[in-house]
C-alpha cells in the first residue's frame, strides 16, 4: 500500500458502495482515546498547541511505578552478569564480562552501571546497611576486575549485580505491603 492510499483511500473498484456514507473522504464520528472516552477536537487542538518537549528536565524513563523499576533492575543485572552460556558448558555470563576485557575503561563502564543499579535499589527505600553492603559487592567487583584476564573470570564468576538484586528482593519481600 502506498502513501497515497493511506492519506487518500481509493475508491473500490468494483462499482460497489464504500461503507462510509459520506463522500468526502474525510472520517466522520467521534475521536476516542485508549480508555474509550470520547475527545473534544477543541481539547484535542489545544493539546497539540501546549505540548512541548524538554530535555534535561525530569526521568528519562517517565514515572515508573516500584515493580517496574524492580523489575528493570533485575534485567539489568541479568544483562550484566548472567545474559549468556558459553557454549558447551554450563557457564554463564554477561556483558560486565565482555567489556571488562577493555582495560581499565571497560571495568569503569560496568562499575558505574552497577552504582546506578544501587542507587535505583537507594531510591527504592533500601536502608544504609543494605546498600552498604550492595556498595562492597561492586567495590570488589569493580578493584577486582581491573586485573587483566583474571579479573575477568572472577567478574564472570563473583556476579556482584545478581548478588545485588538477590539482597534487595530478599529486603523487599520481608517488607509489608503498601
Amino acid at each position: 500500500m502506498s502513501d497515497d492510499d493511506i492519506l487518500a483511500p481509493r475508491r473500490p473498484r468494483s462499482g460497489g458502495r464504500s461503507r462510509t456514507t459520506s463522500s468526502s473522504a474525510e472520517a466522520h464520528g467521534p475521536i476516542i482515546d485508549q480508555e474509550g472516552r470520547e475527545i473534544r477536537p477543541e481539547t484535542l487542538e489545544q493539546g497539540f498547541r501546549e505540548f512541548r518537549v524538554e530535555f534535561g528536565q525530569g526521568s528519562p524513563f517517565g514515572n515508573l511505578t516500584r515493580e517496574q523499576r524492580i523489575a528493570r533492575i533485575e534485567a539489568i543485572a541479568k544483562l550484566l552478569d548472567v545474559a549468556f552460556v558459553l557454549p558447551g558448558t554450563n557457564i554463564r555470563y554477561g556483558i560486565d564480562g565482555l567489556i571488562g576485557l577493555i582495560p581499565v575503561v571497560g571495568d569503569i563502564i560496568t562499575t558505574a552501571i552497577s552504582l546506578w543499579l544501587v542507587r535505583e535499589a537507594r531510591a527504592l527505600g533500601a536502608p544504609w546497611y543494605l546498600t552498604a553492603r550492595m556498595l562492597g559487592n561492586v567495590a570488589v567487583d569493580g578493584v577486582v576486575g581491573m586485573v587483566p584476564f583474571a579479573g575477568d573470570a572472577f567478574d564472570v564468576m563473583f556476579r556482584a549485580n545478581m548478588r545485588n538484586v538477590r539482597l534487595l528482593r530478599r529486603w523487599l519481600d520481608k517488607q509489608p505491603r503498601i
